[in-house]
């Protein structure tokens, strides 16, 4: 790539923005955050799109605003409410963050949103992304949005060889955003750029034929579309591999909190039995919780690999009925089956429930 200062001219600018504000006229989508300019709700829609795609995110925030229409309603729930109603979306530090952030709009800002690019930021899982979106959006601040849709439409317009995934490759790609972004119009602007490259230079399938900017496009012109954006590899993934010990005792089963900031923190799950490797049954069967409880297996099945960005956890569940309940259970919450569904639960155990027949009585 040639030095963008040479590309990004004011001729180029004016150029840039008339073909981008009119494909976003044509072709600009109608969703709920795009007809507010309350920072509340931009906040929301863009923290549960940060990991989410539309078609999933979109039930979840309306369940959201609905049940917290304000930040004030959000900080004065329990965490173990919003859990629950995050349940299904992952990520869910998201969900923790907001509702930290929430407790301080409230204490630190007297209940108002910050209006100040640097003070949104100081909010607990905001960052410069984030920021620079309720800025823009609720403010019209002019600061530019670099998400996982800009990134790939500024790389393969200008053929930036740069890692996107790196300190250098990440200032790089925020100085051409910022030199691009409108002063007169920055929410239109941001809106436009980050919906192109949703719906037009998209990773897979980019619809190069209609796109405005096929005859400015370096990576088209080189027949290298798929090489952009470029990322550094990523260290290998870590196995785990989760034994789940659902106890059955009369109409009761046993729980437990996930606590030591690992992932599903704060969500709750079956006593499990943590290993680094697969373990075979006479390994499993001499952990000391099976060994003291003379319970009957009813149920044993694997559960498919759950997939995290930077691990796999290997699932598998033993139901296991037993007479009476002893010591080394005091440790775990002793719920009636059914009342599971009231507590917030990762995917996995989400998956789990639904295979053990008898949750179904």
């Amino acid at each position: 790539m040639a030095n963008c200062q040479n590309i990004i001219s004011e001729d180029f600018k004016k150029i840039f923005d008339f073909t981008l504000y009119q494909w976003f006229e044509e072709n600009r989508r109608d969703f709920p955050w795009r007809n507010t300019q309350d920072p509340y709700i931009i906040w929301i829609s863009e923290i549960i799109l940060q990991q989410t795609q539309i078609k999933q995110g979109y039930d979840y925030f309306i369940r959201f605003i609905k049940r917290f229409p304000t930040v004030k309603s959000l900080a004065e729930a329990e965490e173990t409410e919003v859990l629950k109603l995050w349940q299904g979306l992952g990520y869910y530090s998201r969900a923790r963050n907001l509702y930290a952030s929430a407790q301080l709009v409230m204490n630190h800002f007297n209940g108002k949103f910050p209006t100040e690019y640097k003070d949104i930021l100081s909010l607990k899982g905001i960052g410069k992304y984030t920021a620079a979106a309720i800025a823009s959006f609720a403010y019209n601040q002019p600061y530019a949005v670099v998400d996982g849709n800009v990134y790939r439409f500024l790389a393969r317009l200008f053929a930036i060889d740069e890692y996107i995934n790196t300190p250098s490759g990440e200032k790089l790609f925020y100085d051409i955003a910022n030199q691009l972004i409108s002063h007169n119009q920055p929410r239109l602007h941001n809106q436009a750029i980050m919906e192109f490259g949703e719906v037009c230079c998209t990773p897979h399938q980019p619809n190069c034929e209609a796109c405005p900017f096929a005859n400015n496009c370096l990576s088209l012109a080189n027949n290298t579309i798929f090489d952009y954006p470029k990322k550094k590899s990523q260290t290998v993934k870590r196995n785990r591999y989760f034994y789940y010990l659902c106890f059955l005792y009369k109409n009761n089963t046993f729980i437990q909190q996930r606590q030591n900031k690992d992932i599903w923190h704060g969500l709750y799950e079956f006593p499990l039995i943590e290993s680094n490797k697969e373990l075979n049954d006479k390994q499993l069967f001499e952990n000391e919780i099976l060994q003291k409880l003379n319970g009957t297996i009813k149920q044993r099945f694997k559960l498919e690999k759950h997939i995290l960005s930077h691990q796999n956890i290997f699932g598998e569940v033993l139901v296991i009925e037993i007479k009476d309940v002893k010591n080394i259970l005091s440790k775990y919450k002793l719920i009636k089956n059914q009342e599971i569904w009231d507590f917030p639960v990762s995917r996995l155990i989400e998956k789990a429930i639904f295979l053990i027949k008898d949750f179904e009585k």
